[in-house]
């Protein structure tokens, strides 16, 4: 993977990306700022290029020392979304985010089905997302914003800051701020609808949304109201042929200590070695029997064996990641109101309400037991001739691994609604002798939550209902002998147990499978508190311009409370939830100044004070400088101390518990079960972010419509919050790292396994992000319409976790699921002839890795260990991704009519190969990174919009 700088930014500037991709008029509602103070056009920008900063202070994008693209609604539209995050998620410099596809599996977190925005991929936490320039209430404990809550509709710009701006804005916004515009002066009525498929039939998706709007009072008061309906149908399963491989990432059956032998190979026509779908003898003299379709015996091919892995024999019988969601159902309802009344020129009120509510239901695969279930030689369900043969033996018992096709699939069902208020004022006035500029607000935002498991198995019922035995005559029961009843209720009639067949598939009875599921829940209730105001002047001339002022303050708080029904907080295979309770409030204030030095240098500078109730006192703050030694050519840097103070999840969590398998080291690496409790830590301090921003602009006034700019940026992260792997732990503790051991809980326990690990989260690692953003962009008539590219890129080139124990470990380049590309890039032509405009769209991503530690060898390899192994092949390829779309404009009678169609994927190309493994849920997981790559194949959307 190379790195050369040079050839980097040679690549960079030649791509080309249409200036529609980031362009919006200078009157739109887009080029309102964060708190309404955004920039003006660049100065010599192309035209309808915007370019502006994260500064509370009115400059132009291309004057000003940080960076952000404005996405207008034309920009939108020329792409066709199915949301507006999925747009936001095509940016070079956006990667990792949270996704309702990727986020699936994550239910004890109750991430599932959010729509977060990750930029640099430090984390969404580490990402501010405004709407309006007004903080959010998150959707999930660790504060995440789903962005699929905000009025799509009315969205008219996204602004993206790539840097830190703390000092303006406050924590979070470590790697970056996103602040999702509304058109607050949309006047008239429009009504969109829209729907799309995939190429194959399948993962169907619809919405439709009406605006309203309209002034009263002779303008000075406005109303605007919003309605939107969004359903995705889903898509249970994975019918992909790429997914009927058999790729996995395994144990080498050929590896020894010393051996020379690879330990872990990636390869295709690999299976589970302990369990089947109806169930598999995995000791004794019968092992290697399985139960097949109606019980019927067989016996298990196990091809070249090496627990919990197969490679070969009949690998196919034991497929189990085709049970997952590739697209999980959705069904978004949400309606918003907007009232504003202008009493002066200095005094605007306005008041908005929102409410959106939200479903996301997605299967999470089969319930496997590996080889660890205890069957007794007297089970009633067993055939003659097993238990013929278990006696011939002298055996009273085996051991027994199922994937449980007769159970239901574990499903996650999660329901949201969000509610905001926001009430405040704004305008200008004189202040010494110039325009000033000020607004207020208090915001209450309220989100509750259901977090739901279906169909998850309770541990006791169903070690009961498994084993079953013969009634003895004169039982406590009552009934018949030979009746088949469950051991438990001989002792205990009252228990309520039915007897559960689990030799087969399609031999269970419904009514035990009911008896032995269940659907734990916890509910959340999630409330922020924001009072803020800000004021913005110039105070006084210098003989290069006036000296800008802005400052202003904030109180926040943040709350959680939490209700888990006390039968689901233990003892189910997965959701054993717990409910949390906790807040925590930050008061803060800020002063910010650019200071003009020289026509052709400008310096700007911020400190934030902040005092949280939590953690105590820390000042961040920002410096930076635009210089401009010719026309046309312009330097930018900043100097900047960020922090993210700890959220509610981190602090307050009472315990998420999730049920998974590691290898065990200290069971010669066999597949081992294991209960994953993370819990939250109030003693955590913030973290601190230093990082440098340097970049040039280059407008040469001798090609009109062209510019490109390069940016560096590097991020410092100390006292970073993190929680390491149940697997790290694991190993760490195996080769004597004492620190990793407390964190190891060995059983019988609560959660019915032998082994529990705990990831609660410290203050104790440094990362480190470095790269380079580019941006090209080039306009030019050609025949009767206007011809127009641009193209955007992000090379990243560092980021590195240290957690002061290990080695530190650089994800920059691995492509696997929290990872990190090497280089994205998305590259736009577009043509414009009044009504018509044609779209075209290149997006890339570079080949990677699996893990960079990897040593990649094929015999003659070197010793592996927990920080180095070695492996047969450490590649992952990249992808590059063709997408069109078109629209059309009609007038029809006093309506504007626009029409259009949206294929993404054009070219239907299937995900590159990302093998998982070899523990944890790689069994249940598609064949490639559900984070990075497309799923679903080449996708049709068409709809119109009506407006009057």
């Amino acid at each position: 993977m190379g790195r050369n700088l040079s050839s980097a930014v040679a690549l960079a500037t030649s791509l080309l990306y249409t200036s529609v991709a980031f362009a919006q008029d200078a009157s739109s509602p887009a080029t309102q700022g964060l708190e309404d103070n955004a920039p003006e056009v660049a100065s010599g920008a192309p035209s309808g290029v915007i370019v502006v900063t994260g500064t509370r202070i009115q400059r132009d994008g291309y004057n000003a020392p940080t960076p952000l693209t404005v996405i207008g609604t034309d920009d939108i539209e020329a792409t066709a979304p199915a949301n507006i995050a999925d747009f936001v998620n095509e940016i070079p410099s956006v990667v990792g985010s949270s996704t309702p596809a990727n986020s699936n599996l994550s239910m004890s977190s109750g991430l599932a089905g959010l729509n977060t925005i990750n930029l640099r991929s430090l984390g969404s936490s580490r990402t501010l997302v405004l709407l309006n320039g007004q903080r959010s209430v998150g959707s999930a404990i660790g504060g995440q914003v789903d962005v699929n809550t905000f009025p799509q509709g009315l969205i008219s710009g996204v602004e993206v800051v790539t840097g830190g701006a703390s000092a303006a804005y406050g924590s979070d916004a470590v790697s970056g701020v996103v602040n999702f515009i509304l058109d607050d002066d949309y006047t008239g009525f429009k009504v969109g609808a829209e729907t799309g498929i995939t190429t194959y039939g399948d993962a169907p998706s619809h919405r439709f949304d009406a605006t309203f709007g309209t002034p009263f009072a002779d303008g000075r008061g406005h109303i605007l109201l919003n309605g939107e309906l969004a359903i995705r149908e889903g898509l249970h399963g994975v019918p992909r042929d790429w997914n009927d491989k058999g790729w996995y990432l395994v144990n080498n059956p050929a590896y020894a200590v010393g051996n020379g032998e690879p330990e872990r190979l990636v390869t295709n026509m690999a299976g589970l070695s302990l369990a089947t779908p109806g169930g598999l003898i995995t000791s004794g003299s019968l092992a290697g029997t399985y139960f097949g379709q109606g019980g019927t015996l067989g016996q298990f091919d196990y091809g070249t064996r090496r627990d919990p892995w197969i490679i070969g024999g009949d690998w196919a019988m034991t497929q189990v990641n085709d049970d997952q969601s590739l697209d999980p159902e959705e069904n978004r309802r949400s309606v918003f109101g907007r009232i504003s009344y202008q009493i002066a020129p200095w005094l605007n009120v306005f008041g908005q309400a929102s409410y959106a509510r939200s479903r996301n239901r997605g299967q999470l695969g089969i319930q496997r037991n590996q080889g660890n279930v205890t069957i007794m030689a007297d089970n009633a369900f067993l055939p003659d001739s097993i238990r013929q043969a278990l006696a011939d033996a002298g055996e009273t018992s085996f051991r027994f691994g199922t994937t449980n096709a007769d159970l239901p699939v574990r499903t996650n069902d999660g329901k949201r609604s969000v509610q905001r208020y926001v009430v405040g004022a704004n305008g200008e006035f004189d202040l010494l002798g110039k325009s000033a500029r000020w607004d207020a607000y208090y915001q209450l935002g309220i989100a509750k939550t259901r977090e739901m498991a279906v169909g998850i198995t309770n541990n006791a019922r169903l070690a009961a209902a498994t084993d079953a035995v013969f009634a003895p005559a004169d039982n406590a029961l009552g009934v018949a002998e030979g009746t088949i009843v469950c051991r438990s209720s001989l002792a205990e009639p009252g228990n309520g147990c039915i007897p559960l067949n689990r030799f087969g598939i399609g031999v269970a009875d419904p009514d035990a499978v009911a008896w032995v599921v269940g659907n734990p829940y916890r509910n959340q209730r999630f409330q922020q508190d924001v009072f803020a105001a800000n004021l913005s002047f110039d105070a006084f001339d210098l003989p290069a311009g006036a000296v800008a002022v802005a400052l202003g303050g904030e109180h926040r708080r943040e709350k959680v409370r939490g209700f888990v029904d006390p039968q689901y907080q233990s003892g189910w295979f997965v959701g054993n939830f717990l409910p949390s309770f906790g807040e925590y409030s930050v008061t803060e204030g800020y002063l910010e100044l650019l200071v003009p030095v020289l026509d052709s240098l400008d310096v700007n500078g911020a400190i934030r004070a902040t005092d949280y109730s939590t953690s105590g006192y820390v000042t961040t703050w920002k410096l930076g400088a635009t210089f401009e030694p010719i026309e046309g050519l312009r330097f930018r840097a900043t100097r900047s101390r960020d922090i993210r103070a700890p959220n509610l999840g981190e602090l307050f969590t009472a315990g998420s518990t999730r049920t998974n398998t590691v290898i065990d080291p200290f069971n010669d690496n066999q597949s081992t079960p294991f209960s994953g409790t993370s819990r939250g830590n109030p003693n955590l301090d913030p973290e601190k972010a230093d990082q440098w921003g340097v970049g040039v602009v280059f407008q040469p006034h001798f090609v009109p419509g062209f510019s490109v700019s390069v940016d560096y940026y590097d991020i410092e992260i100390d006292d970073a919050i993190d929680s390491l792997d149940a697997q790290i732990i694991l190993d760490r503790c195996y080769e004597g790292v004492e620190e990793y051991c407390a964190a190891i809980v060995r059983g019988p326990n609560e959660f019915g396994t032998n082994l529990q690990i705990f990831e609660s989260p410290f203050n104790f690692a440094e990362q480190r992000a470095r790269g380079l953003d580019f941006e090209t962009s080039y306009s030019t008539d050609v025949g009767p319409g206007t011809f127009s590219l641009r193209g955007m890129a992000t090379l990243y080139l560092e980021n590195t976790v240290d957690n002061g124990i290990d080695p530190a470990i650089d994800i920059v380049g691995e492509n696997t699921d929290g990872g990190n590309p090497e280089f994205l890039y998305r590259m736009m032509a577009s043509w414009e002839n009044g009504p018509l405009r044609l779209n075209l769209v290149g997006r890339g991503i570079s080949s990677g890795t699996y893990d960079n530690s990897y040593i990649v060898c094929t015999e003659g390899c070197p010793e592996s260990s927990a920080t180095g192994r070695t492996i047969n092949t450490n590649h992952i390829d990249g992808a590059f991704y063709l997408d069109a779309s078109a629209h059309h404009d009609f007038a029809v009678g006093a309506a504007d009519l626009r029409l259009f169609l949206s294929i993404t994927n054009v070219l239907d190309k299937d995900p590159p190969v990302v093998a998982s493994g070899p523990a944890g849920s790689a069994y249940a997981t598609p064949a490639t990174n559900q984070s990075l790559y497309d799923l679903l194949g080449r996708t049709f959307r068409v709809g119109a919009k009506i407006s009057f």
